[in-house]
């Protein structure tokens, strides 16, 4: 059946899932064909293997397969169940859809951005440092939508004690350690939700801002992401990349855009199809976007991003986090307090698991413990110290 909307109207939502469809799969046969994806493998020598190290800076991007067993992947969707079921009804509210009072009102920090449905909150603004400059279809929702969605959650750490509990998991730490080198510090974290038909869009991008001028600019100097996929991910709701382009600078987004005929379905970018515990790390200068979820899939993303220590030490935040504050010794090592009180949360519920070894914090452990105290010293309202370039 063709769905058709009026000229010169955005397409219905099931107009946009028909016309994306063979593009879809065109892109998830590009994506197959590329060596970079198995689970988490070490050296000889206990180090990340050079394999997957090679992959990650040829391509950008790694699907590590497999990282969170079902067991572990269940409380985490729990967690986020509960969060999304205690958001606020709409921007600004205080009670959510049950009538009770919406999660999170006494936090330093909103813990929720709510959009319209399908819509592209960013695209086309000056948000966010004007990284998202062309704005992505908005497919009209379907007359039963509700009037907003969860889009992100922020967080988790406070909130989500499987969120906790996977930022201090050993083998991501090892990842980030073997990228990053062993001083590495973190970004920030946010949960990605996607709901099925309603989801809305992340127009085409770079994350970093910082250092595209800088006379030290290399591929990895903006840091990266890593994804745990709480679902299975579709090419119709997963975040699409385009291999190589960290290596390229900062990308003229809207002139690549205008050269494909005005269309928003970049000829070489590939979806990050998954499975449930898959993780993905992506490049942040990686050019990348997720496009409105007409599909009847959804998809619930742990975000996680981590940094070189010696991109961050002495810079101005960005990315409305704090720009007015530098990041000095103090700010870097409260933020960083969070991956240690992490891995001791992970060690207390899987004693089984050899814990990570996080060098800046060596000596320290015991200082932060996972407990009440550590709770409220290192852990309420800790993304208010994110660190953002």
């Amino acid at each position: 059946m063709k769905h058709i909307s009026p000229a010169g109207m955005e397409p219905t939502r099931a107009e946009h899932a028909e016309r994306t469809a063979t593009y879809l799969r065109a892109g998830e046969e590009r994506a197959r064909e590329l060596a970079n994806r198995g689970p988490v493998r070490f050296g000889t020598d206990g180090s990340l293997h050079p394999d997957i190290l090679k992959a990650y800076w040829k391509h950008g991007f790694y699907v590590f397969q497999g990282v969170v067993g079902e067991a572990e992947l269940d409380e985490f969707r729990r967690d986020a169940d509960m969060m999304i079921e205690r958001a606020p009804m709409r921007p600004g509210a205080d009670l959510d859809r049950h009538g009770r009072p919406a999660l999170g009102r006494d936090f330093a920090r909103e813990p929720y951005t709510l959009v319209k449905p399908l819509s592209d909150l960013w695209g086309g603004t000056a948000k966010l440092n004007g990284r998202h400059p062309h704005q992505m279809v908005q497919p009209q929702p379907d007359a039963d939508a509700p009037e907003y969605v969860v889009f992100l959650m922020y967080g988790m750490c406070q909130t989500m004690p499987a969120a906790l509990r996977v930022y201090g998991h050993p083998h991501l730490l090892a990842v980030a350690e073997a990228i990053n080198g062993a001083d590495f510090v973190p970004y920030n974290d946010a949960i990605f939700v996607k709901q099925a038909g309603v989801g809305g869009s992340v127009a085409w991008h770079q994350d970093g801002v910082t250092h595209w001028e800088s006379p030290d600019w290399d591929e990895g100097i903006h840091g990266f992401n890593f994804q745990l996929q709480l679902y299975p991910t579709t090419p119709a709701n997963c975040l699409w990349v385009v291999p190589g382009t960290h290596k390229q600078g900062r990308i003229d987004i809207r002139r690549r855009v205008v050269e494909n005929g005005g269309d928003e379905k970049l000829p070489d970018a590939v979806p990050l199809v998954c499975e449930p515990g898959d993780v993905t790390i992506v490049n942040r200068q990686m050019l990348h976007c997720s496009f409105a979820n007409s599909s009847p899939d959804k998809r619930i993303s742990i975000t996680m991003g981590f940094h070189r220590r010696r991109s961050v030490l002495g810079q101005r935040g960005k990315l409305n986090m704090g720009a007015d504050q530098i990041y000095d010794e103090q700010r870097v090592f409260d933020r960083s307090a969070v991956i240690q009180v992490a891995i001791d949360a992970r060690r207390q519920r899987y004693p089984e698991e050899a814990p990570f070894r996080y060098r800046p914090f060596a000596g320290q452990e015991d200082r932060f413990r996972f407990n009440d105290e550590t709770y409220e010293r290192v852990l309420r309202d800790y993304n208010t110290k994110d660190l953002a370039i």
